[in-house]
């Protein structure tokens, strides 16, 4: 059984504590990239999550208040999770480690003009991608900052 507490209180422990595990970045990821927002769009993602591990992780994440589950506003049998300003801050952190693994996976999917503009204003493309998740948006997703990868 996991801990309700965190084991230290050491700045690595409490954000693997937080979102460390794959499935919990993987769904973040969904909603910056691609603009993901509801149950059923998470369980089509690639890497093929089982429903009982996504229903856990959605809610460790809204617990830890990188979510917030809303209705979905146009049918209220529907949710639609969102980050909060808790959450956004990880895009920085996503984006690095996107980047990085771009440059260091001789197999990556990762589309060069993606990798570019990562490194070319760290700043600006992370303040950039923020707003637009925070407006809704996304980074590749329909009407995203960047041109969806091939």
């Amino acid at each position: 059984m996991k801990r309700a507490e965190n084991k230290s209180h050491c700045p690595v422990n409490f954000a693997l504590e937080t979102f460390g595990d794959a499935w919990s970045l993987l769904i973040v990821r969904d909603i910056v990239f691609w603009g993901k927002r509801t149950y059923k769009e998470f369980l089509a993602s690639d890497e093929a999550i089982s429903t009982n591990v996504l229903a856990a992780r959605l809610a460790h994440l809204e617990q830890r208040g990188i979510l917030v589950r809303e209705p979905h506003g146009s049918d209220r049998r529907r949710e639609v999770y969102t980050l909060t300003e808790k959450g956004l801050g990880l895009i920085p952190v996503l984006l690095e480690m996107s980047g990085w693994s771009a440059r260091n996976d001789p197999d990556t999917t990762a589309p060069q003009a993606f990798v570019d503009a990562v490194y070319a204003d760290r700043a600006t493309m992370f303040a950039a991608v923020q707003d637009a998740v925070r407006r809704g948006g996304s980074l590749f997703g329909e009407g995203g900052l960047l041109r969806r990868p091939a």
